[in-house]
């Protein structure tokens, strides 16, 4: 017997990627969901065709009497009026993470943790698996335009999901298929330390069902601490660019911005294949997903096919537009290794004349903690733009000691070129002003510099 079928699920924040793709998955089941969000939009319009009620805007109405359970995404704040009528009620609240690893037990789950690349990983996998026929459950830290959307519902056996260590949610998942892909500094906001972080992630790994596998990286520091700590405990297979790992890549070449190579499983050469999305650091995530698929039973020959397909997702090294000379990226970038690596990545595929980098930090408390890291990271920017630090989860503490002028100064310091421009649109006129024909412009960050990108395509059609 189904145990959601028929059971009544309130959503507050239905419309966030992770709430609604939970949602559709629970309608799946048989439950019957309604919920609510601040604004009307596709994906809740979706949600609505599929058979959801959703409701705009916050209030105790909203919240039926007969309610079973009420989940809750992480941006819901204690004072909701939906949240206190379920209090009240005595009704069941769980937070996003407790639901996902309720639903994820009835399935073979594979759970991607890192502090980078959780998103990309998770979406290829996906890809490979719907492609071969295996029809997934999956649910998406972005939306993927090959498979139509950030989540989706399939009838196979296989779960993949994001595994995320902030507020140490990925606990709450117990997979037949884990992967950790790094580990480094990150959420400083709600860790102690480096050391409180590779026991979160320890944790996860015991976390892995006993007949189950860790897949992780084969060259990373910490997460070779996690590996010693579970000894035998559980099946772990290594993946990375040095020949004692059991997944690598073999004679890899540049290839048109692109990466070809060979895929090599425990010494035995399975075939030469590619990697569709540019950047080294998307070798290491393709044999990260090669791995899995494997593991899940994937035939070679479709793997080999179908890996150099994958295109990518929403505002990872996205294309945006190419006008009047100039071509427009948007990125997600939003930790010093990740700007690294994009910026990386854009040199070798774009080869512009030169590199804008219009960088929006994310997290005051992100910027403090890592913020040396944060200033040599833009070595390979021709010049870096730098708006008002992005307020989320942030204490008074720490928007008290930084801004994004502390950080402009540092860039400076590295001997690079950085400008502090607080309005976007004064950023865009900046644009207007200085970009020349055969310049990148890259928006990058975790908020909402996409604008940016936005409003100055936009003045470029006008313009052409």
């Amino acid at each position: 017997m189904n145990p959601y079928t028929g059971k009544k699920y309130h959503f507050i924040g239905i419309g966030g990627i992770g709430t609604s793709g939970l949602a559709r998955l629970l309608m799946r089941q048989g439950a019957v969901v309604s919920g609510s969000d601040m604004c009307q939009s596709p994906v809740t319009d979706q949600l609505q065709q599929l058979g959801a009620t959703v409701r705009l805007g916050h209030t105790a109405e909203h919240l039926a009497d007969d309610v079973d359970a009420v989940v809750i995404s992480a941006a819901v704040a204690a004072t909701n009026p939906e949240l206190a009528r379920a209090s009240e009620l005595g009704c069941p609240i769980h937070k996003y993470a407790e639901m996902l690893g309720r639903l994820f037990e009835a399935y073979c789950g594979i759970a991607i943790s890192g502090t980078h690349g959780k998103s990309t990983t998770s979406a290829w996998i996906s890809y490979l698996l719907s492609e071969c026929g295996l029809k997934p459950n999956y649910i998406i830290g972005a939306a993927v335009p090959q498979l139509g959307g950030s989540s989706g519902v399939g009838n196979g056996r296989y779960f993949v999901a994001e595994a995320c260590e902030y507020d140490r949610s990925f606990l709450n998942l117990h997979p037949h298929i884990g992967v950790i892909l790094n580990i480094e500094q990150d959420h400083l906001d709600y860790y102690r330390n480096e050391d409180e972080i590779v026991d979160a992630f320890s944790e996860f790994a015991f976390g892995i069902k006993p007949d189950g596998v860790l897949i992780a990286n084969g060259i990373d520091k910490n997460v070779a601490r996690v590996l010693r700590r579970l000894k035998d405990s559980r099946r772990v297979i290594t993946v990375g660019p040095e020949p004692g790992c059991d997944y690598t890549a073999e004679n890899v070449q540049l290839v048109e911005g692109l990466y070809a190579f060979d895929l090599v499983r425990n010494g035995r050469m399975l075939g030469r294949t590619k990697s569709g999305l540019p950047g080294r650091h998307n070798v290491y995530n393709a044999l990260i997903a090669a791995a899995v698929c494997l593991e899940a039973g994937v035939p070679e020959s479709d793997v080999l096919e179908r890996l150099g397909q994958f295109e990518g997702i929403d505002r990872r090294l996205m294309f945006k537009a190419k006008l009047n000379g100039v071509t427009i990226l948007d990125d997600y970038a939003h930790h010093p290794t990740e700007i690294r690596a994009s910026l990386a990545a854009i040199r070798q595929r774009y080869a512009p004349r030169r590199l804008w980098c219009i960088f929006q930090p994310h997290q005051y408390s992100r910027t403090r903690f890592l913020l040396d890291d944060f200033a040599e990271s833009f070595m390979l920017a021709d010049m870096t733009i730098v708006p008002e630090i992005y307020f989320v989860r942030d204490t008074a503490e720490s928007k008290s000691t930084v801004n994004a002028e502390t950080l402009v100064e540092r860039i400076r310091q590295q001997q690079c070129q950085a400008l502090f421009i607080n309005e976007f649109a004064g950023i865009v006129n900046h644009l207007k002003q200085h970009v020349r024909d055969g310049d990148l412009v890259v928006t990058m960050g975790a908020g909402t510099i996409w604008k940016v990108a936005d409003e100055y395509i936009q003045w470029l059609r006008e313009h052409r």
